[in-house]
């Protein structure tokens, strides 16, 4: 369960990267669940699915595609509140305790229950849910912990996807110029082991993150 003063902590760092984006991102109504669709598909690649081969599932990766999805979710629900912050945290709170017990999903004129669906089966039912235009806080929270996060660690690898998206834009994402392959591996894959090596209860923790984001950037 997330804590009231992380909760306002994210929507205060997704209202400023939505900002930092496009000045005007409340008018522009940008199809955030459609992002939670993309970002979920991406997902199930790293856990793997494939029948016909053999493949590993990339827990860590798979958890940095979680972290692109709260990102998304945040910025709906903040876009459905007029981007006002405290409604959000207001609408947030509400839901985490509504949904906190609850194990059955109404969709597409069948009820499915969480606890006999597989994590691959729960991301496909919260691509099919984000398609639909739902927000299902609890369906995520589930998959959530399936992958082998808790809301405690999603918050700190939401700070620091944050820091990178920041840096990202910092460097030119938004014009193309942005390198994202870092000496043969992708920025996420950076941000994990950076971000293992520093102490996410430091009140430097985002600055830390950033600097040594700064001299691994191949661009240096």
């Amino acid at each position: 369960m997330l804590k009231q003063n992380q909760i306002k902590t994210m929507f205060q760092l997704q209202a400023g990267m939505n900002h930092r984006v496009d000045a005007n991102w409340i008018e522009s109504r940008y199809p955030y669940l459609r992002a939670v669709v993309i970002e979920a598909a991406e997902a199930i690649e790293h856990h793997g699915w494939k029948w016909w081969k053999k493949q590993d599932k990339d827990t860590a990766q798979l958890q940095m595609e979680l972290i692109d999805i709260w990102h998304f979710l945040l910025s709906e629900i903040l876009l459905r509140n007029g981007g006002d912050e405290a409604k959000s945290e207001c609408y947030l709170e509400a839901q985490h305790t509504k949904q906190a017990n609850a194990n059955s999903l109404q969709f597409d004129g069948q009820t499915y229950q969480l606890s006999s669906m597989t994590l691959l089966e729960k991301l496909e039912a919260l691509i099919g849910t984000a398609a639909a235009g739902r927000i299902e806080l609890f369906l995520f929270s589930a998959i959530v912990e399936d992958s082998g996060l808790n809301w405690h660690e999603l918050y700190r690898q939401y700070v620091s996807k944050n820091v990178l998206n920041f840096f990202r834009q910092d460097h030119g994402y938004q014009e193309g110029s942005y390198i994202k392959i870092w000496n043969g591996r992708e920025d996420n894959e950076v941000l994990v082991e950076v971000m293992n090596s520093l102490d996410a209860d430091s009140d430097s923790f985002k600055d830390q993150l950033y600097a040594a984001l700064s001299e691994n950037y191949p661009n240096n």
